[in-house]
């Protein structure tokens, strides 16, 4: 039987996906290092583990020991997963810019976790790495992993990740792109593959706001090019010991923006449910297709799962407000009415006053409202469809005799991708209230030609 002992066992061997269609305009193959089939979702289950491991055979961590981290998420889970088989406890530090979704993950897995501020410099007693390391004094029989500087993060991808794409690749990989945060993913990975074949490219994507790119291209550390960003999970403002730069060919940045956008683009186009920076890491591969030729085969890293980005780059609202989403709203249509009343009519009135309204401005559907309350609506398409079925004449009859169901209330700023999930064959418009309390209506024809243009 293939059974594993434990959830440790699980770690590593994740598969490489080819990109069709976000990629189908390159001029050679491109495949994705899946990452997020770790048992934890991510890539850092493979360091997190491996650093635990080291820090054992070292004698740093004892038997019911406390694992502290300053983490964005990620590496924590890692740890708290082999502390969970280990019998070890964590506290976790981490920053106000990281995703809710991460520090509730860890806390669901037994860690403590402590939420610092993102935009104080590294050496701030306030700063997430301050933090960690004056708790590791503080918390008897406790160890600071620092992923940072503790070589056994790079260690970790030396080992299993570089070896992996070789064999998946059968060494005819020629570029590794991978974005760039603590250092040990790109560096481990491309000293293995430079070992085997001194030609294949490596390129590290970075985020505008890093420190990064500056320090790669002239040796200097500048802190002037730090600056707060909103992408989780790589950049850094100061350089880690992981990173060794000669086995690195390439630094590339990429904006917040682009590298959010083409994360919902993996989603929808490829099936990748992947996390900020496997946008991140394609996007900068897009700036950098004109470098690639014929025969060439790239393998980018996607890091984890798009699950810990849910309320963030997957939501709607969180992208429109950082103005990193240009679509059309409910409010924009009606925008584009001008300053056009909604028609209504009362329950109390017949239907032949209904077919007057419809008739004078050329609509087909009227809210019913009562006391400035939606209590139904009438269309006149369903008008028709009573009249059928009924055979005779119905108006005379008052609307409330006739009610249809109430056009759904949506709220001001819902898309219009949304708009056109919820009118259907029997639900032909939906309505809303503008921050003064009136309601404004969107038909299916307002979608469609909101679509169209």
């Amino acid at each position: 039987m293939d059974i594993k002992n434990n959830i440790l066992e699980t770690i590593g061997n994740t598969p490489l996906i080819r990109l069709n269609k976000i990629t189908k305009d390159f001029p050679c193959t491109v495949l994705a290092k899946v990452d997020y089939f770790n048992p934890g979702n991510s890539i850092k289950d493979r360091m997190a583990l491996k650093m635990i491991e080291v820090a054992e055979q070292e004698g740093k961590l004892k038997p019911g020991g406390t694992i502290i981290e300053g983490t964005s998420g990620n590496t924590g889970m890692g740890l708290a997963l082999a502390a969970c088989v280990k019998g070890y406890k964590c506290i976790f530090v981490t920053t106000d810019k990281q995703s809710k979704e991460k520090a509730d993950i860890l806390k669901a897995v037994g860690a403590e976790v402590i939420v610092c501020p993102t935009n104080v410099t590294p050496e701030d007693p306030r700063s997430y790495y301050s933090v960690a390391k004056r708790l590791a004094t503080e918390v008897p029989n406790s160890y600071h992993m620092n992923q940072y500087d503790n070589l056994a993060n790079r260690l970790a991808h030396y080992e299993t990740t570089g070896p992996e794409i070789w064999n998946q690749t059968d060494g005819k990989i020629t570029h590794l792109v991978c974005t760039a945060g603590t250092g040990g993913t790109i560096t481990g990975t491309a000293m293995f593959l430079k070992e085997k074949n001194p030609d294949i490219q490596v390129w590290a994507i970075d985020v505008y706001g890093s420190l990064l790119t500056k320090y790669f291209r002239t040796g200097e550390i500048d802190m002037n090019e730090v600056h707060p960003y909103i992408s989780e999970g790589f950049g850094e403002d100061f350089v880690p010991k992981n990173y060794d730069m000669s086995v690195i060919d390439h630094f590339e940045q990429v904006t917040d923006k682009d590298g959010a956008i083409m994360a919902r683009r993996l989603a929808k186009e490829e099936g990748l449910f992947c996390g900020y920076s496997a946008g991140s890491c394609l996007q900068g591969l897009m700036q950098l297709k004109d470098k690639l030729k014929k025969g060439d085969l790239v393998v980018c890293i996607f890091h984890d799962h798009g699950s810990r980005y849910v309320a963030k780059i997957y939501n709607d609202q969180w992208m429109m407000e950082r103005g990193f989403l240009d679509v059309k709203t409910f409010k924009d249509i009606v925008s584009g009415r001008g300053t056009k009343k909604l028609i209504t009519i009362e329950p109390e009135l017949t239907v032949s006053e209904a077919v007057d309204l419809m008739q004078k401005y050329n609509i087909e559907n009227l809210p019913v409202i009562k006391n400035n309350n939606v209590v139904g609506a009438i269309s006149e398409s369903g008008l028709f469809n009573k009249m059928l079925n009924n055979g005779q004449d119905i108006k005379a009859k008052k609307i409330a005799d006739v009610l249809e169901p109430a056009y759904p209330i949506v709220a001001f700023d819902t898309p219009v991708e949304r708009l056109s999930s919820l009118i259907n064959k029997e639900n032909g418009a939906v309505l809303s209230k503008d921050d003064s309390g009136n309601y404004h209506i969107v038909t299916k024809y307002d979608v469609i030609q909101a679509l169209g243009n």
